[in-house]
């Protein structure tokens, strides 16, 4: 055991001096990019150099085993690219939201329950990925949608949703809306004013019917994406699906699907059951070891 011990500590020190060298190599080069992915990181106070690269654009710390980010990570406020992908990080910091250049903040597969109030306010973010957390329709601070103008892809796969917000018709600029593997029992009818949408994924939801508004939008085009399997549909979806997307797309705008649209909503029958899912499982619930 001693030994094994000893070789671990070993590690840990070469990584650090590895670490050092190549921070210290971005700080004397004055390299805008950096990627520590993949290095046992579990705090970035063991490597303070890091946090006064202010030229940095491009910050890569997928991979590790990061709890916590430090509020002085706005002292990066060139930053437009910062991947946090693949760590234990339960909270962000509210600092994150004055990061003015920001563009793609990766947070997937973390233990993230909320998101820090004033999120809406980073006036450039164009790429959000939030997959694989623990976040549901309260998670959301009250600015999100002022993203409206600059938000282009929003991912929210593997997390907790049961219903969407109306504002998310304001994203109009939304062209990727990923929301599959959630507990999604139905979807605003605002979702129709989101027509630069391409790819809207809905798969293992526990969604039994469409708003007819989502007719307004061109996902029925063979060049653009949209997944809808793993629900419990009725059947003027079902037979829809069957033959196409094109199909479905063109039904939702039918008198007839209006109609049974609104029967369907009007009988109050109760949406599936929730698939219990093995969440002790999953990597953004285990505990830090």
């Amino acid at each position: 055991m001693k030994i094994r011990e000893e070789r671990s500590v070993y590690v840990g020190q070469v990584m650090s001096k590895a670490i050092k060298k190549i921070v210290e190599e971005a700080r004397d080069n004055a390299y805008t990019e950096i990627d520590l992915a993949d290095r046992e990181i579990k705090s970035l106070n063991s490597v303070p150099i890091l946090l006064q690269l202010r030229q940095l654009t491009r910050l890569t710390l997928s991979h590790n085993k990061l709890t916590a980010i430090p509020s002085s990570i706005v002292d990066l406020y060139n930053l437009e690219h910062l991947n946090l992908f693949n760590n234990f990080i339960e909270e962000l910091p509210t600092s994150i939201t004055t990061l003015s250049k920001l563009k793609f903040l990766n947070v997937g597969v973390n233990r993230l329950s909320s998101l820090p109030r004033g999120l809406g306010s980073l006036p450039c973010l164009e790429i959000l990925e939030l997959t694989y957390n623990n976040l549901n329709e309260n998670s959301l601070p009250a600015n999100f949608f002022l993203l409206a103008d600059s938000l282009r892809a929003l991912y929210l796969g593997d997390n907790d949703f049961e219903k969407l917000p109306a504002d998310f018709g304001k994203l109009k600029n939304l062209q990727v809306l990923v929301l599959r593997d959630n507990d999604l029992v139905e979807l605003p009818e605002e979702l129709g004013e989101l027509t630069n949408l391409r790819e809207l994924h809905l798969q293992n939801n526990r969604l039994t019917a469409l708003p007819p508004s989502l007719g307004n939008l061109q996902l029925g085009e063979a060049r653009h994406v949209f997944k809808a399997e793993g629900n419990s549909w009725i059947q003027a979806i079902q037979d829809q699906l069957i033959l196409g997307n094109t199909h479905v797309f063109e039904s939702l705008k039918s008198d007839a699907y209006k109609q049974t649209y609104k029967s369907h909503v009007d009988s109050g029958i109760a949406p599936p059951p929730k698939n219990e899912k093995e969440k002790t499982l999953k990597r953004s619930r285990k505990k830090v070891p």
